[in-house]
Protein backbone atom coordinates (compact mmCIF):
# COMPACT_ATOMS: atom_id res chain seq x y z
CA UNK A 1 0.00 0.00 0.00
CA UNK A 2 1.40 3.37 -0.98
CA UNK A 3 1.33 5.96 1.76
CA UNK A 4 -0.63 9.15 1.27
CA UNK A 5 2.03 11.87 1.70
CA UNK A 6 -0.46 14.35 3.15
CA UNK A 7 -1.76 11.84 5.71
CA UNK A 8 1.77 10.80 6.56
CA UNK A 9 2.69 14.44 7.22
CA UNK A 10 -0.37 14.96 9.43
CA UNK A 11 0.35 11.84 11.51
CA UNK A 12 4.01 12.77 11.80
CA UNK A 13 3.14 16.24 13.06
CA UNK A 14 0.57 14.92 15.54
CA UNK A 15 2.99 12.37 16.99
CA UNK A 16 5.84 14.87 17.25
CA UNK A 17 3.50 17.19 19.14
CA UNK A 18 2.41 14.34 21.38
CA UNK A 19 6.03 13.44 22.16
CA UNK A 20 6.83 17.07 23.04
CA UNK A 21 3.77 17.22 25.30
CA UNK A 22 4.72 13.96 27.00
CA UNK A 23 8.16 15.34 27.89
CA UNK A 24 6.44 17.97 30.04
CA UNK A 25 3.30 16.10 31.10
CA UNK A 26 5.17 13.15 32.63
CA UNK A 27 6.65 15.62 35.12
CA UNK A 28 3.28 17.11 36.10
CA UNK A 29 2.40 16.16 39.67
CA UNK A 30 -0.24 13.55 40.40
CA UNK A 31 -2.33 16.18 42.16
CA UNK A 32 -2.46 18.34 39.03
CA UNK A 33 -3.23 15.36 36.81
CA UNK A 34 -6.09 14.54 39.17
CA UNK A 35 -7.36 18.09 38.74
CA UNK A 36 -7.16 17.65 34.96
CA UNK A 37 -9.22 14.44 35.01
CA UNK A 38 -11.86 16.00 37.24
CA UNK A 39 -12.09 18.99 34.92
CA UNK A 40 -12.58 16.67 31.94
CA UNK A 41 -15.46 15.19 33.91
CA UNK A 42 -16.94 18.64 34.50
CA UNK A 43 -16.58 19.67 30.85
CA UNK A 44 -18.30 16.48 29.62
CA UNK A 45 -21.16 17.07 32.05
CA UNK A 46 -21.42 20.66 30.82
CA UNK A 47 -22.17 19.39 27.30
CA UNK A 48 -25.52 18.25 28.69
CA UNK A 49 -28.28 17.12 26.35
CA UNK A 50 -26.33 18.14 23.25
CA UNK A 51 -23.90 15.28 23.79
CA UNK A 52 -26.62 12.70 24.51
CA UNK A 53 -28.75 13.76 21.54
CA UNK A 54 -25.79 13.78 19.17
CA UNK A 55 -24.73 10.29 20.19
CA UNK A 56 -28.31 8.99 19.94
CA UNK A 57 -28.59 10.30 16.38
CA UNK A 58 -25.26 8.83 15.30
CA UNK A 59 -25.18 5.47 17.09
CA UNK A 60 -28.78 4.17 17.14
CA UNK A 61 -28.63 4.01 20.94
CA UNK A 62 -31.39 5.01 23.34
CA UNK A 63 -31.17 8.12 25.49
CA UNK A 64 -31.40 6.00 28.65
CA UNK A 65 -28.51 3.77 27.54
CA UNK A 66 -26.35 6.80 26.67
CA UNK A 67 -27.06 8.58 29.96
CA UNK A 68 -26.02 5.42 31.79
CA UNK A 69 -22.87 5.10 29.68
CA UNK A 70 -21.98 8.74 30.25
CA UNK A 71 -22.31 8.10 33.98
CA UNK A 72 -19.93 5.17 33.73
CA UNK A 73 -17.43 7.32 31.82
CA UNK A 74 -17.61 10.04 34.46
CA UNK A 75 -17.15 7.40 37.19
CA UNK A 76 -13.98 6.15 35.49
CA UNK A 77 -12.56 9.66 35.48
CA UNK A 78 -13.53 10.21 39.14
CA UNK A 79 -11.99 6.93 40.31
CA UNK A 80 -8.73 7.54 38.45
CA UNK A 81 -8.54 11.09 39.79
CA UNK A 82 -9.01 9.76 43.33
CA UNK A 83 -6.35 7.09 42.74
CA UNK A 84 -3.79 9.77 41.93
CA UNK A 85 -3.96 11.06 45.50
CA UNK A 86 -2.27 7.86 46.69
CA UNK A 87 1.04 6.28 45.68
CA UNK A 88 -0.22 2.70 45.62
CA UNK A 89 -0.56 2.73 41.83
CA UNK A 90 3.17 3.54 41.49
CA UNK A 91 4.10 0.18 43.10
CA UNK A 92 6.97 1.68 45.08
CA UNK A 93 9.43 -0.90 46.40
CA UNK A 94 12.41 0.18 48.49
CA UNK A 95 15.35 -2.04 49.37
CA UNK A 96 17.29 0.20 51.76
CA UNK A 97 20.07 -1.58 53.71
CA UNK A 98 21.00 -0.54 57.27
CA UNK A 99 23.57 2.24 57.44
CA UNK A 100 26.24 0.03 59.06
CA UNK A 101 25.52 -3.11 57.04
CA UNK A 102 28.88 -4.93 56.69
CA UNK A 103 27.67 -6.89 53.65
CA UNK A 104 27.27 -3.61 51.72
CA UNK A 105 24.06 -4.50 49.92
CA UNK A 106 23.09 -1.86 47.34
CA UNK A 107 20.33 0.66 48.00
CA UNK A 108 17.67 -0.05 45.34
CA UNK A 109 14.36 1.75 45.02
CA UNK A 110 11.86 1.31 42.21
CA UNK A 111 8.57 2.70 40.99
CA UNK A 112 6.45 2.85 37.86
CA UNK A 113 6.88 5.54 35.19
CA UNK A 114 4.72 6.40 32.13
CA UNK A 115 5.60 4.76 28.82
CA UNK A 116 5.12 7.70 26.46
CA UNK A 117 2.57 8.85 23.86
CA UNK A 118 -0.41 6.50 23.67
CA UNK A 119 -2.61 6.06 20.59
CA UNK A 120 -6.24 5.16 21.40
CA UNK A 121 -8.67 3.79 18.81
CA UNK A 122 -12.28 4.63 19.64
CA UNK A 123 -14.84 1.81 19.59
CA UNK A 124 -18.12 1.76 17.69
CA UNK A 125 -20.40 0.24 20.35
CA UNK A 126 -19.46 2.55 23.26
CA UNK A 127 -19.26 6.17 22.03
CA UNK A 128 -18.39 7.33 25.56
CA UNK A 129 -16.96 4.59 27.79
CA UNK A 130 -14.57 3.05 25.23
CA UNK A 131 -14.00 5.97 22.94
CA UNK A 132 -12.65 9.53 23.11
CA UNK A 133 -12.70 10.02 26.89
CA UNK A 134 -13.14 6.35 27.73
CA UNK A 135 -11.10 4.04 29.90
CA UNK A 136 -8.04 3.93 27.64
CA UNK A 137 -7.74 7.71 27.37
CA UNK A 138 -8.54 8.37 31.03
CA UNK A 139 -6.11 5.76 32.38
CA UNK A 140 -3.31 6.83 30.03
CA UNK A 141 -3.70 10.47 31.08
CA UNK A 142 -3.75 9.38 34.72
CA UNK A 143 -0.51 7.47 34.18
CA UNK A 144 1.20 10.58 32.82
CA UNK A 145 1.07 9.71 29.12
CA UNK A 146 0.03 12.06 26.34
CA UNK A 147 -2.82 10.69 24.21
CA UNK A 148 -3.78 10.73 20.53
CA UNK A 149 -7.32 9.47 19.83
CA UNK A 150 -8.25 8.14 16.41
CA UNK A 151 -11.99 8.80 16.34
CA UNK A 152 -14.32 6.02 15.25
CA UNK A 153 -16.09 6.93 11.99
CA UNK A 154 -19.42 5.63 13.32
CA UNK A 155 -19.88 8.63 15.65
CA UNK A 156 -17.60 11.49 14.54
CA UNK A 157 -19.73 14.36 15.90
CA UNK A 158 -19.95 12.74 19.31
CA UNK A 159 -16.21 12.17 19.38
CA UNK A 160 -15.60 15.77 18.32
CA UNK A 161 -17.75 17.11 21.16
CA UNK A 162 -15.96 15.00 23.77
CA UNK A 163 -12.55 15.91 22.33
CA UNK A 164 -13.40 19.60 22.67
CA UNK A 165 -14.29 18.99 26.33
CA UNK A 166 -10.92 17.33 26.99
CA UNK A 167 -9.01 20.08 25.21
CA UNK A 168 -10.88 22.76 27.15
CA UNK A 169 -10.07 20.94 30.39
CA UNK A 170 -6.38 20.82 29.42
CA UNK A 171 -6.36 24.57 28.81
CA UNK A 172 -8.31 25.33 31.98
CA UNK A 173 -5.94 23.32 34.19
CA UNK A 174 -2.75 24.47 32.48
CA UNK A 175 -1.72 21.15 31.01
CA UNK A 176 0.94 21.05 28.23
CA UNK A 177 -0.39 21.90 24.79
CA UNK A 178 -1.09 18.78 22.71
CA UNK A 179 -1.31 16.52 25.79
CA UNK A 180 -4.49 15.30 24.09
CA UNK A 181 -5.09 15.29 20.33
CA UNK A 182 -8.01 14.12 18.23
CA UNK A 183 -7.59 12.72 14.73
CA UNK A 184 -10.64 12.29 12.48
CA UNK A 185 -9.21 10.00 9.84
CA UNK A 186 -11.06 6.76 9.34
CA UNK A 187 -8.68 4.94 6.98
CA UNK A 188 -6.74 1.78 7.79
CA UNK A 189 -3.68 3.60 6.50
CA UNK A 190 -3.96 6.18 9.28
CA UNK A 191 -4.15 3.43 11.87
CA UNK A 192 -1.02 1.77 10.53
CA UNK A 193 0.88 5.07 10.43
CA UNK A 194 -0.08 5.88 14.01
CA UNK A 195 0.91 2.46 15.36
CA UNK A 196 4.20 2.39 13.50
CA UNK A 197 5.27 5.97 14.19
CA UNK A 198 8.54 6.05 16.17
CA UNK A 199 7.06 8.31 18.87
CA UNK A 200 4.12 5.98 19.65
CA UNK A 201 4.85 4.10 22.88
CA UNK A 202 1.66 2.02 23.29
CA UNK A 203 -1.76 1.44 21.73
CA UNK A 204 -5.26 0.96 23.18
CA UNK A 205 -8.01 -0.67 21.10
CA UNK A 206 -11.52 -2.05 21.61
CA UNK A 207 -13.19 -3.72 18.66
CA UNK A 208 -13.07 -6.72 16.35
CA UNK A 209 -10.51 -9.50 16.36
CA UNK A 210 -9.40 -8.65 12.82
CA UNK A 211 -8.89 -4.98 13.70
CA UNK A 212 -7.02 -5.63 16.94
CA UNK A 213 -4.85 -8.35 15.41
CA UNK A 214 -3.88 -6.05 12.53
CA UNK A 215 -2.73 -3.34 14.95
CA UNK A 216 -0.85 -5.92 17.00
CA UNK A 217 0.92 -7.15 13.87
CA UNK A 218 1.82 -3.57 12.84
CA UNK A 219 3.37 -3.00 16.27
CA UNK A 220 5.32 -6.26 16.18
CA UNK A 221 7.00 -5.38 12.85
CA UNK A 222 8.30 -2.01 14.05
CA UNK A 223 12.08 -1.64 14.48
CA UNK A 224 11.22 -1.20 18.20
CA UNK A 225 8.04 -3.23 18.98
CA UNK A 226 5.50 -1.65 21.35
CA UNK A 227 2.64 -3.07 23.43
CA UNK A 228 -0.85 -3.11 21.93
CA UNK A 229 -3.59 -3.54 24.50
CA UNK A 230 -6.43 -4.75 22.30
CA UNK A 231 -9.75 -6.01 23.61
CA UNK A 232 -11.10 -8.03 20.70
CA UNK A 233 -14.37 -9.56 21.81
CA UNK A 234 -15.52 -12.83 23.29
CA UNK A 235 -18.30 -15.41 23.17
CA UNK A 236 -18.39 -15.61 27.00
CA UNK A 237 -19.26 -19.25 27.75
CA UNK A 238 -22.05 -19.93 30.24
CA UNK A 239 -21.86 -23.28 32.03
CA UNK A 240 -25.33 -24.48 33.07
CA UNK A 241 -25.08 -27.28 35.62
CA UNK A 242 -27.66 -30.09 35.98
CA UNK A 243 -29.21 -29.32 39.37
CA UNK A 244 -29.56 -25.61 38.57
CA UNK A 245 -31.07 -26.43 35.17
CA UNK A 246 -33.56 -28.84 36.75
CA UNK A 247 -34.74 -26.43 39.45
CA UNK A 248 -34.23 -22.98 37.92
CA UNK A 249 -34.84 -23.31 34.18
CA UNK A 250 -37.61 -20.69 34.12
CA UNK A 251 -35.50 -18.15 36.02
CA UNK A 252 -32.54 -18.97 33.79
CA UNK A 253 -34.56 -18.36 30.62
CA UNK A 254 -35.76 -14.98 31.85
CA UNK A 255 -32.29 -13.93 32.99
CA UNK A 256 -30.50 -14.86 29.78
CA UNK A 257 -33.18 -13.61 27.41
CA UNK A 258 -32.49 -10.17 28.89
CA UNK A 259 -28.71 -10.55 28.71
CA UNK A 260 -28.63 -11.85 25.12
CA UNK A 261 -30.79 -9.00 23.84
CA UNK A 262 -29.41 -6.18 26.01
CA UNK A 263 -28.28 -3.38 23.71
CA UNK A 264 -29.22 -5.59 20.72
CA UNK A 265 -26.42 -7.90 21.82
CA UNK A 266 -23.75 -5.34 20.95
CA UNK A 267 -21.51 -5.97 23.95
CA UNK A 268 -18.16 -7.72 24.10
CA UNK A 269 -19.59 -9.56 27.13
CA UNK A 270 -22.71 -10.85 25.37
CA UNK A 271 -23.39 -14.52 26.34
CA UNK A 272 -22.83 -16.05 22.91
CA UNK A 273 -22.26 -19.62 24.08
CA UNK A 274 -24.42 -21.63 26.49
CA UNK A 275 -23.15 -25.08 27.55
CA UNK A 276 -25.40 -27.64 29.26
CA UNK A 277 -25.70 -31.39 29.84
CA UNK A 278 -28.64 -33.28 28.39
CA UNK A 279 -31.07 -33.92 31.20
CA UNK A 280 -34.12 -32.80 33.16
CA UNK A 281 -35.08 -29.20 32.50
CA UNK A 282 -33.00 -28.70 29.36
CA UNK A 283 -35.80 -28.88 26.81
CA UNK A 284 -38.06 -26.73 28.98
CA UNK A 285 -35.26 -24.17 29.20
CA UNK A 286 -34.75 -24.16 25.41
CA UNK A 287 -38.47 -23.71 24.81
CA UNK A 288 -38.84 -20.94 27.40
CA UNK A 289 -35.73 -19.07 26.26
CA UNK A 290 -36.68 -19.22 22.58
CA UNK A 291 -40.25 -18.10 23.39
CA UNK A 292 -38.93 -15.13 25.36
CA UNK A 293 -36.52 -14.19 22.61
CA UNK A 294 -39.31 -14.37 20.04
CA UNK A 295 -41.25 -11.72 21.98
CA UNK A 296 -38.33 -9.27 21.95
CA UNK A 297 -38.88 -6.70 19.18
CA UNK A 298 -36.05 -6.25 16.66
CA UNK A 299 -33.64 -3.53 17.66
CA UNK A 300 -31.62 -1.03 15.66
CA UNK A 301 -27.94 -1.95 15.48
CA UNK A 302 -25.19 0.65 15.61
CA UNK A 303 -24.88 0.97 11.88
CA UNK A 304 -25.56 -0.91 8.63
CA UNK A 305 -22.12 -2.55 8.55
CA UNK A 306 -22.60 -4.18 11.95
CA UNK A 307 -26.10 -5.33 11.02
CA UNK A 308 -24.83 -6.88 7.79
CA UNK A 309 -22.04 -8.68 9.64
CA UNK A 310 -24.53 -9.96 12.23
CA UNK A 311 -26.70 -11.65 9.64
CA UNK A 312 -23.78 -12.94 7.57
CA UNK A 313 -22.04 -14.44 10.59
CA UNK A 314 -25.19 -15.89 12.16
CA UNK A 315 -26.30 -17.48 8.88
CA UNK A 316 -22.81 -18.96 8.48
CA UNK A 317 -23.19 -20.74 11.80
CA UNK A 318 -26.81 -21.73 11.18
CA UNK A 319 -25.79 -23.42 7.92
CA UNK A 320 -23.39 -25.80 9.67
CA UNK A 321 -24.74 -29.36 9.59
CA UNK A 322 -26.12 -30.25 13.00
CA UNK A 323 -27.05 -26.72 14.07
CA UNK A 324 -30.75 -26.11 14.74
CA UNK A 325 -32.42 -22.73 15.12
CA UNK A 326 -35.13 -22.41 17.77
CA UNK A 327 -36.15 -18.77 17.37
CA UNK A 328 -38.26 -17.63 14.44
CA UNK A 329 -36.91 -15.64 11.52
CA UNK A 330 -38.56 -12.31 10.94
CA UNK A 331 -38.87 -10.39 7.71
CA UNK A 332 -37.57 -6.89 8.38
CA UNK A 333 -38.07 -3.83 6.20
CA UNK A 334 -35.18 -2.01 7.89
CA UNK A 335 -31.87 -3.84 7.46
CA UNK A 336 -30.32 -1.91 10.35
CA UNK A 337 -32.58 -3.85 12.72
CA UNK A 338 -31.76 -7.27 14.15
CA UNK A 339 -33.81 -9.98 15.80
CA UNK A 340 -32.40 -12.39 18.41
CA UNK A 341 -31.33 -15.89 17.43
CA UNK A 342 -31.02 -19.01 19.60
CA UNK A 343 -29.53 -22.15 18.07
CA UNK A 344 -28.47 -25.52 19.45
CA UNK A 345 -25.82 -28.07 18.50
CA UNK A 346 -24.46 -31.30 19.93
CA UNK A 347 -21.06 -31.09 21.58
CA UNK A 348 -19.34 -33.47 19.14
CA UNK A 349 -20.33 -31.21 16.23
CA UNK A 350 -19.20 -28.09 18.10
CA UNK A 351 -15.82 -29.62 18.93
CA UNK A 352 -15.25 -30.61 15.30
CA UNK A 353 -16.31 -27.32 13.66
CA UNK A 354 -14.03 -24.26 14.21
CA UNK A 355 -16.59 -21.84 12.74
CA UNK A 356 -18.94 -22.47 15.68
CA UNK A 357 -16.40 -20.97 18.08
CA UNK A 358 -16.36 -17.57 16.33
CA UNK A 359 -18.08 -14.52 17.79
CA UNK A 360 -21.34 -13.35 16.30
CA UNK A 361 -21.57 -9.71 17.35
CA UNK A 362 -25.23 -9.16 18.14
CA UNK A 363 -28.16 -10.91 19.92
CA UNK A 364 -27.05 -14.43 19.01
CA UNK A 365 -26.46 -17.38 21.34
CA UNK A 366 -25.53 -20.98 20.60
CA UNK A 367 -26.46 -23.70 23.10
CA UNK A 368 -24.08 -26.68 23.08
CA UNK A 369 -25.64 -29.89 24.40
CA UNK A 370 -23.21 -32.25 26.11
CA UNK A 371 -23.55 -35.87 27.15
CA UNK A 372 -21.23 -35.79 30.18
CA UNK A 373 -19.45 -33.31 32.48
CA UNK A 374 -16.15 -34.31 30.86
CA UNK A 375 -17.53 -33.30 27.46
CA UNK A 376 -18.65 -29.99 28.98
CA UNK A 377 -15.05 -29.32 30.04
CA UNK A 378 -13.84 -30.27 26.55
CA UNK A 379 -16.19 -27.69 25.05
CA UNK A 380 -15.05 -25.02 27.50
CA UNK A 381 -11.38 -25.65 26.87
CA UNK A 382 -11.86 -25.64 23.09
CA UNK A 383 -12.97 -21.98 22.90
CA UNK A 384 -9.58 -20.52 23.92
CA UNK A 385 -9.31 -17.14 25.68
CA UNK A 386 -12.47 -15.35 26.80
CA UNK A 387 -13.38 -12.24 28.77
CA UNK A 388 -15.79 -14.15 31.01
CA UNK A 389 -17.00 -17.59 32.00
CA UNK A 390 -20.33 -17.78 33.87
CA UNK A 391 -21.38 -20.70 36.07
CA UNK A 392 -25.06 -21.28 36.76
CA UNK A 393 -24.93 -23.74 39.63
CA UNK A 394 -26.43 -24.74 42.95
CA UNK A 395 -24.27 -25.66 45.96
CA UNK A 396 -24.93 -29.29 45.06
CA UNK A 397 -23.60 -28.66 41.55
CA UNK A 398 -20.38 -27.14 42.88
CA UNK A 399 -19.83 -30.11 45.17
CA UNK A 400 -20.33 -32.51 42.26
CA UNK A 401 -18.32 -30.47 39.73
CA UNK A 402 -15.61 -28.76 41.78
CA UNK A 403 -13.04 -29.29 39.02
CA UNK A 404 -14.86 -26.83 36.74
CA UNK A 405 -13.50 -23.78 38.54
CA UNK A 406 -9.94 -24.91 37.89
CA UNK A 407 -10.85 -25.61 34.26
CA UNK A 408 -12.34 -22.11 33.85
CA UNK A 409 -9.48 -20.09 35.37
CA UNK A 410 -7.10 -20.51 32.37
CA UNK A 411 -9.90 -19.57 29.96
CA UNK A 412 -11.17 -16.19 31.20
CA UNK A 413 -10.35 -13.01 33.08
CA UNK A 414 -13.61 -12.95 35.07
CA UNK A 415 -15.62 -15.84 36.50
CA UNK A 416 -19.29 -15.20 37.35
CA UNK A 417 -21.50 -17.25 39.67
CA UNK A 418 -25.24 -17.30 38.97
CA UNK A 419 -25.29 -14.08 36.99
CA UNK A 420 -24.86 -12.70 33.50
CA UNK A 421 -21.64 -11.44 31.90
CA UNK A 422 -23.21 -8.25 30.56
CA UNK A 423 -22.61 -5.30 32.86
CA UNK A 424 -18.99 -4.51 33.75
CA UNK A 425 -18.58 -2.89 37.17
CA UNK A 426 -16.12 0.02 37.22
CA UNK A 427 -14.05 -0.72 40.32
CA UNK A 428 -10.53 -1.53 41.44
CA UNK A 429 -11.12 -5.30 41.55
CA UNK A 430 -12.57 -5.59 38.03
CA UNK A 431 -10.69 -7.65 35.44
CA UNK A 432 -11.92 -6.82 31.97
CA UNK A 433 -9.47 -8.84 29.94
CA UNK A 434 -8.57 -12.43 29.23
CA UNK A 435 -6.23 -14.77 27.36
CA UNK A 436 -5.75 -14.39 23.61
CA UNK A 437 -7.82 -14.03 21.45
CA UNK A 438 -10.05 -12.09 23.86
CA UNK A 439 -7.20 -9.64 24.39
CA UNK A 440 -3.56 -9.31 23.36
CA UNK A 441 -2.29 -9.32 26.94
CA UNK A 442 -4.16 -11.18 29.66
CA UNK A 443 -2.11 -9.62 32.47
CA UNK A 444 -4.03 -6.35 32.33
CA UNK A 445 -7.56 -4.99 32.67
CA UNK A 446 -9.20 -2.32 30.50
CA UNK A 447 -11.66 -1.27 33.24
CA UNK A 448 -11.08 0.00 36.77
CA UNK A 449 -8.18 1.84 38.34
CA UNK A 450 -5.81 -1.07 37.69
CA UNK A 451 -6.10 -0.26 33.96
CA UNK A 452 -3.46 2.42 34.53
CA UNK A 453 -0.80 -0.33 34.79
CA UNK A 454 -0.92 -0.83 31.03
CA UNK A 455 0.75 2.51 30.42
CA UNK A 456 3.52 2.24 33.03
CA UNK A 457 6.86 0.48 33.35
CA UNK A 458 9.18 -0.08 36.35
CA UNK A 459 12.47 1.79 36.79
CA UNK A 460 14.92 1.00 39.60
CA UNK A 461 17.43 3.48 41.08
CA UNK A 462 20.54 1.92 42.62
CA UNK A 463 22.74 3.77 45.14
CA UNK A 464 21.44 7.22 44.17
CA UNK A 465 22.00 10.21 46.46
CA UNK A 466 18.79 10.95 48.34
CA UNK A 467 18.28 14.37 46.76
CA UNK A 468 18.67 12.95 43.25
CA UNK A 469 15.82 10.50 43.64
CA UNK A 470 12.24 11.24 42.53
CA UNK A 471 10.35 12.74 45.51
CA UNK A 472 8.20 9.61 45.82
CA UNK A 473 11.31 7.45 46.45
CA UNK A 474 12.99 9.69 49.00
CA UNK A 475 12.96 8.55 52.63
CA UNK A 476 10.07 9.81 54.67
CA UNK A 477 8.05 10.95 51.63
CA UNK A 478 4.75 9.44 50.49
Amino acid sequence: MQTNPTLSTVVDQVMHQSAAAFHHYRQVTSARRSEFLLNIREQILALGDELINTAAAEANLTTARLINERGRTLLQLQQLADMLHTNDWREIIQHIPPVNDPTAHPDIRRMLFPLGPVVVFGSSNFPFAYSTAGGDTASALAAGCSVVVKAHPAHPKTSRLVASAIQLAATTTGMPIHVFQHLEEGSFEAGKLLVQHPHTAAVGFTGSFSGGKALWDYAATRPSPIPVFAEMGSINPVLIFPDYLKTEHSKLAELYAGSITLGVGQFCTNPGLLIAIEGEGLHAFIEQLSNRLNTVPPGAMLHEGISKSYYNNSYKLLNVNGVSQFTSNKSLDNNDFAYPILATVDAHVFLAEPALKEEVFGPFSLLVICKTPQQMIQVLESVQGQLTVSMMATQSDFISHADFIQAAIPVAGRLIHNGVPTGVEVCEAMVHGGPFPATTDSRFTAVGTQSVKRWLRPVAFQNFPENWLPPELQKGKD
